[in-house]
């Protein structure tokens, strides 16, 4: 049991330069989508009819297009962390410290080609209650991954040493399926700092709503999305929540991608397709099939199913493509310190004499380097053998450029010195209001004149009609 705890702290050095989060009520009954973006949810609703204009749209270097058996054509694009550089990935911290390339494995730029029974067969061994089929599709994203991404993918698999165990235990606390170790290739390529273009963060890429709901603080010092345990954990509760409502893994797995909601509207479409009553009768297993409703769905999520297929295929049989996973140098055991005053990270750094970057790598989820111990006891990872050294040198560690670091100040002093400065007033300030004065007068002058005009004519026409009927009375006693 010590072994266990003490290899999961070990993992944990690895943690690259990341932000912070805030623990809110856990609510698995009404999961929030995440990694969507919120304009292509309001845009869904126009994505299963795209394909079947006339207008030919020139496919983008991320995405491609596949013709179904009836000569359909729609476009799947690739998830967003299957675009990501390379070099980016390489300049994270835990990269450039634990990971080099292995000079035992000769890598080759090479790809072998098989045939369909090749990948059909590979795929049929793998060890997975979850459903990983074959198709077109899935054989687009396994050329991606051991072609264009080899190196990418090399990369992965050295940093899998580290996050794979985390994975794997928050996966096995809920009893869910391992293979979902993999989800965070396709949604990060295990990178902790990433960030959607829609704003999800962290290696399991959780929406900020979704986050604060599944228990992970969200605050302007601390992102816990972040961090690559507590973010585990809560994806696990997630996708727990995501299988209770829709009963099947490729379902769950689509709509950790785009929401529960957007998947529900593409089951209510492809039965309106099918001629189906859309009533409260049970779903059919083919109706909650994902390559049933395939065509219904947001470009992106066609290909999230296949690209989570494909990440399982390539982390396992790499050697078939000629593809070496980076070497592996474990870190140190680290310990964890409770501090119930604010703290920065540099304070730490300059006293006990450790690498800065070091230090943010095992802390990622402060996004400011600012531990705010004052609101709340955090807990905060050191190297094991400096732990001891931090409870000997706390009283220097706060005190520690306290000025500079932590200089937002708590109570501050009003100047309350009467004024001795009065602005001159110029020419032009007298002359514009001299001129603003007569324009008023005039509007003021003509208002009354227009008014005086009015009751003149008023009282002229009174006058007429009066000296009218006076005189027809007249006129009509007279003649009488």
């Amino acid at each position: 049991m010590k072994k266990s705890f003490l290899w999961l702290f070990a993992v944990m050095l690895l943690f690259g330069t990341c932000n912070t989060l805030q623990a809110q009520v856990v609510i698995e009954t009404d999961p929030v989508e995440t990694d969507f973006d919120e304009a292509d949810e309001e845009d869904e609703e126009d994505d299963g009819d795209v394909e079947n204009d006339d207008v030919d749209i020139p496919l983008g270097e991320d995405e491609f297009a596949v013709t179904d058996n009836e000569g359909n054509e729609e476009v799947v694009e690739f998830p967003e962390a299957m675009t990501y550089d390379l070099d980016s990935l390489l300049n994270l911290y835990m990269s450039k410290t634990y990971l080099s390339g292995d000079n035992d494995c000769q890598m080759s730029d090479v790809n072998p080609v098989y045939t369909k029974e090749d990948y059909v067969e590979r795929l049929s061994r793998i060890p997975s209650i979850m459903e990983l089929a074959y198709n077109d599709v899935v054989q687009k994203f396994i050329d991606r991954y051991s072609g264009r991404l080899r190196y990418s993918v090399s990369y992965m698999l050295g940093a899998a040493n580290f996050y794979m165990p985390i994975f794997e235990e928050a996966l096995e606390a809920y009893k869910l399926p391992l293979e979902l170790k993999y989800l965070p290739i396709i949604e990060s390529a295990l990178n902790p700092k990433a960030v959607s273009r829609a704003g999800a963060t962290g290696l399991w890429q959780f929406m900020l709503a979704t986050g604060k709901q599944y228990g992970l603080e969200v605050n302007s010092l601390v992102d816990e999305r972040r961090d690559p345990v507590k973010s585990s954990y809560a994806a696990a509760r997630y996708l727990k929540a995501l299988y209770r409502i829709f009963g099947d893994w490729n379902l769950v797995i689509a709509a950790y991608n785009c929401g529960p909601e957007n998947i529900n509207k593409a089951i209510r479409r492809a039965r309106a397709a099918a001629g189906h009553a859309q009533d409260d009768t049970p779903l059919t297993a083919a109706e909650k099939d994902y390559w049933h409703i395939y065509p219904y769905l947001p470009a992106e999520t066609r290909g999230y199913v296949p690209a989570f297929i494909a990440a399982n295929y390539i982390m396992t049989y790499y050697c078939e493509h000629n593809i070496c996973p980076m070497t592996t140098r474990l870190p140190a055991q680290t310990d964890t310190i409770i501090v119930h005053r604010n703290v920065h990270l540099q304070q730490i750094a300059g006293v006990l004499g450790l690498d800065i970057d070091m230090l943010r790598s095992l802390n990622p989820e402060f996004r400011h380097d600012v531990v705010p111990g004052q609101t709340k006891p955090y807990a905060i990872r050191l190297p094991l053998a400096d732990t001891g050294r931090f409870i000997d040198n706390e009283d220097s560690i706060y005190a520690y450029r306290a000025d500079e670091l932590l200089n937002k100040r708590i109570e501050v002093t009003i100047n309350d010195d009467v004024p001795t400065y009065k602005p001159k007033k110029t020419r032009t300030t007298r002359r514009n209001t001299r001129a603003s004065r007569n324009k008023r007068t005039v509007r003021t002058t003509k208002k009354r004149t227009t008014t005086a005009k009015r009751k003149t004519s008023a009282k002229k026409t009174a006058t007429r009609s009066k000296a009218k009927t006076t005189k027809k009375r007249t006129t009509t006693r007279r003649k009488k």
